[in-house]
């Protein structure tokens, strides 16, 4: 088996579909990533993935990047002989599968993690957006979804066909990220951030643009910071237009927000949290909430899509309105005074990650849609390579 995953950039590859990679790979196959070259590389090369780069690849608006990017695929993949490839993210997931099919790949499956538009924006853009993937959807043999509120969206503006849509889910590490029952993680962590054991402590992470509601939370912690810490974790993305300015961020610093960056070991984090906080305006479905899920932690998130299936209200965190601070402030004081509701959504949120985020399940799904579709095409010898890895799968579990 040679199966490619086409990403943006390559903390995608690591961050998103690593474990899909390393499947393929534990299967004896060939794993091979495809995203604009970047300080992951290294660390998917010795972990026995190989790399591809498209130079052209950009997460910045730029349709001559985006087109120059298209055409490096096209060059890719007429001499790398695939077997499968698998497209993510918005523009890969344009171009990525147009080109896989005209390039003449056997199979071309991509994973929506969430359409470029949402229920609040406009009518032309939703028009645009929609249609935009309605096209591509027509050059792949299977639609992988990740929310179910977008299996929706695509069913009722017919973006793609019913029987090659599969609701996926997302997951993650559930043994990477759990809970903290003896505080040893904790007390070491808020030990190193100066943060007193008692202190009540709030999160973000993410990567830092207005986008994912950084500064409504900014906007909360304000009138409030007497009350608690505010940590925000995730790297600055100069290249997005709504990046925090540095001065916004001085700003917080100097009030004393800890801005910590981005932490590859960002498990040890979240047990010395007592509240998340997600108060992002887009998401395809959050990662960063299924980590604080699953290690315990009570969460605040917007009502949007994605969050709405780590989040359900009053159970294992509250969901407030994108864009507003005074409610985000009030759900935040809810759970900064109410202890016993916090460790009971902590406590809830832990048990549902376990039964909905298992990252295992995922990638389970993944490999059985690859070997659907090649038996629905009679590629008879890829489908009895990906029917033997589904049966080692099923022994291992």
């Amino acid at each position: 088996m040679r199966i490619a995953h086409l990403t943006t950039v390559d903390s995608s590859l690591r961050y998103l579909v690593f474990p899909q990679l390393t499947e393929i790979v534990a299967r004896g196959g060939t794993a091979i990533g495809i995203s604009a070259p970047g300080p992951d590389v290294s660390f998917l090369v010795a972990s026995g993935i190989e790399h591809r780069p498209l130079s052209a690849s950009t997460r910045s608006s730029s349709i001559g990047s985006d087109l120059r990017a298209a055409w490096q695929l096209w060059r890719l993949l007429r001499r790398e002989h695939l077997d499968v490839l698998h497209t993510h993210n918005p523009k890969p997931g344009i171009y990525g599968r147009i080109i896989g099919r005209l390039a003449g790949v056997p199979l071309v499956v991509n994973t929506v993690h969430g359409f470029y538009a949402t229920e609040s924006d406009g009518f032309l853009k939703r028009a645009l957006v929609y249609s935009i993937e309605a096209i591509a959807a027509l050059f792949s043999d299977m639609e992988l979804v990740q929310s179910r509120e977008d299996v929706v969206v695509m069913e009722r503006f017919h973006i793609g066909r019913r029987s090659r849509t599969v609701h996926l889910g997302n997951g993650i590490d559930l043994e990477r990220f759990r809970p903290d029952p003896e505080g040893v993680m904790r007390q070491r962590v808020r030990a190193e951030l100066g943060i007193a054991a008692d202190r009540i402590v709030v999160g973000f992470v993410g990567r830092l643009v207005a986008e994912k509601g950084i500064p409504e939370l900014l906007g909360a912690w304000q009138l409030r910071k007497s009350d608690y810490e505010l940590l925000v974790l995730g790297p600055p993305d100069p290249s997005k237009t709504d990046a925090l300015s540095q001065s916004m961020i001085d700003e917080a610093e100097a009030s004393g927000v800890q801005f910590l960056g981005h932490r590859d070991h960002i498990e040890e984090l979240y047990p010395a949290l007592d509240i998340f906080v997600l108060p992002s305006h887009r998401e395809g479905f959050p990662r960063a909430a299924m980590e604080a899920a699953a290690s315990g932690v009570a969460i605040v998130a917007t009502d949007i899509r994605g969050c709405r299936e780590v989040v359900e209200n009053g159970l294992n965190g509250l969901l407030v309105p994108t864009g507003d601070p005074l409610h985000l402030t009030a759900a935040i004081d809810r759970l900064v005074t109410d202890p016993v509701t916090r460790i009971s959504m902590g406590e809830y949120g832990r048990k549902k990650a376990l039964a909905d985020f298992d990252e295992r399940a995922v990638v389970k799904n993944v490999i059985g849609a690859y070997r659907d579709a090649a038996r629905r095409k009679g590629l008879m010898k890829l489908y009895d390579a990906l029917a033997s890895s589904t049966d080692e799968m099923n022994g291992r579990d």
